[in-house]
């Protein structure tokens, strides 16, 4: 499947747009690392947890936006989009949607 941010593939000419496709991940932190995590706010630095946690939640939603394009029949998933979102104190939302397109 090829994924792009661009609204075209290059080399490719766009046959037919199947639709916008989504996935989503929605994860929880554990308070055990937010009590770490605050230690850190104090003297600076990554928060690696929290960069790991948000990849594997890029990755899931993108595994899931994939999956949705493919029973479409899709080739590509075009003007593709990453958005972040607190659902409450402890969880955050990642969603990852793009337009499906069949190519020439």
């Amino acid at each position: 499947m090829i994924i792009t941010s661009t609204d075209y593939v290059p080399e490719k000419e766009i046959d037919e747009v199947l639709g916008v496709v989504k996935g989503n991940s929605v994860r929880a932190r554990w308070v055990g690392k937010d009590l770490r995590a605050a230690g850190r706010t104090l003297i600076g630095g990554e928060m690696s947890y929290y960069s790991e946690l948000l990849g594997e939640s890029r990755e899931q939603a993108t595994q899931r936006m994939v999956e949705e394009a493919e029973k479409l029949g899709a080739d590509a998933i075009i003007v593709t989009r990453y958005q972040t979102s607190m659902i409450m104190a402890s969880a955050a939302e990642v969603l990852c949607y793009g337009t499906a397109v069949k190519l020439k």
